[in-house]
């Protein structure tokens, strides 16, 4: 193992009324300035974007996916071709996620085993075993600048005894995963598991704490239960966690739940909303969600959002995106999930300024005032 690690975290200022924060992650490949959302280049690409363009909208670190990564090319083709960074041409960070997600989405086609998860690939239906070991391993092949720990993402609701063994299970996993990392130089986080149940959450937390890790990670959450409940674990877990290190919620969320979450003392988000979303259609606003679909669009010579300053809005009118969606041309998703990643970004942006300001709480109120102001979404 390498004796350098270049990973570190400063804590820039904390909000008087809240937990929020303000911070900055540095990596091997540049500083993350937080809280921060990741676009999600699942396959190895932000669906629709030139790695340039998304540099252009404010990221600064992306999320790729192990499980699928694994299948397809394989993780062995992505070393020999630069790692993950030299075959899509990002030159940014990047966070690489454990596969435990999309192996536990899997239902009826993998079995949970102390050793690992044994799947059926979803693309052929060939037969794999997924350890915190191997998934460690191809992390480190494609490069991943931010790599999570193997864990099981419990699902909502779940019995008590179940959850309890579960986490236990990724306790374990999670120790397993440290021993297995080879490259000193990439970080490795933590994953808190635990379902709703507040004791379960703190224990995982403490026992990843004596393990130790680079970050820590809420995981388990938004995964169908009810926002007012997720706010609620946040509450109870986060404060629980180092605070010269980042904390991550994994797979959130909404625009309301960033804000929420930043309030609450989390550092890192991720989630497929604003590319998904901007796929179907839906775009994010200062005033809420707008369906580009919708009739009354159809002769709007108007922006998206006349608050933006992306390059989307100050080119292109309603009209136009939505005749690009009703036709079912692909610059409807490029142009689409253009605007929907620089309202995420910026938003971020605006939080970090505000925290840094003191003025966290009247941005938040702002926030909200502009969403109860018009109905026009």
């Amino acid at each position: 193992m390498s004796e350098t690690f270049s990973t570190s975290f400063e804590l820039l200022a904390t909000d008087s009324g809240t937990a929020a924060r303000r911070g900055r992650l540095h990596t091997r490949r540049g500083v993350i300035e937080t809280p921060a959302f990741m676009p999600v280049g699942t396959q190895g690409t932000v669906k629709g974007m030139l790695p340039e363009q998304l540099h252009e909208v404010g990221a600064q670190i992306i999320l790729s996916n192990t499980y699928h990564l694994y299948l397809r090319p394989g993780h062995e083709l992505v070393r020999r071709l630069g790692g993950l960074h030299g075959f899509m041409q990002w030159d940014g960070p990047i966070l690489t996620d454990s596969g435990g997600f999309q192996v536990f989405s899997l239902g009826d086609l993998r079995r949970i085993e102390e050793e690992g998860v044994r799947f059926q690939s979803h693309l052929d239906g060939s037969s794999h075993l997924l350890t915190p070991e191997s998934s460690v391993a191809i992390q480190e092949a494609l490069g991943a600048d931010i790599m999570m720990v193997f864990d099981e993402c419990i699902p909502h609701p779940a019995a008590r005894d179940y959850v309890a063994a579960s986490t236990a299970r990724s306790t374990r996993w999670a120790a397993r995963s440290k021993a297995a990392r080879t490259d000193g130089t990439a970080a490795l986080f933590g994953i808190v598991q635990g379902g709703m149940e507040q004791d379960l959450r703190r224990q995982s937390a403490e026992q990843l704490m004596e393990i130790g890790f680079d970050g820590y990670a809420l995981g388990g959450l938004s995964v169908g239960e009810a926002a007012e409940v997720m706010y609620r674990v946040m509450e109870w877990t986060l404060p629980l966690l180092p605070a010269d290190q980042p904390r991550y919620v994994m797979g959130v969320g909404t625009p309301e739940n960033l804000v929420e979450a930043v309030a609450r003392g989390a550092d890192m988000f991720d989630c497929v909303m604003p590319t998904r979303n901007a796929r179907n259609g839906v775009l994010f606003t200062s005033f809420g969600k707008l369906s580009i679909k919708q009739n009354r669009y159809r002769e709007d010579d108007g922006p998206i959002d006349p608050e933006c300053d992306c390059t989307v809005c100050r080119r292109f009118s309603r009209a136009y995106l939505r005749h690009l969606y009703q036709s079912n041309e692909i610059l409807a998703s490029v142009l689409n999930t253009w605007h929907n990643l620089y309202y995420y970004l910026k938003l971020m942006r605006q939080m970090r300024e505000a925290i840094e300001t003191g003025s966290f709480a009247r941005f938040r109120a702002e926030f909200y005032r502009q969403r109860d102001a018009t109905g026009e979404a």
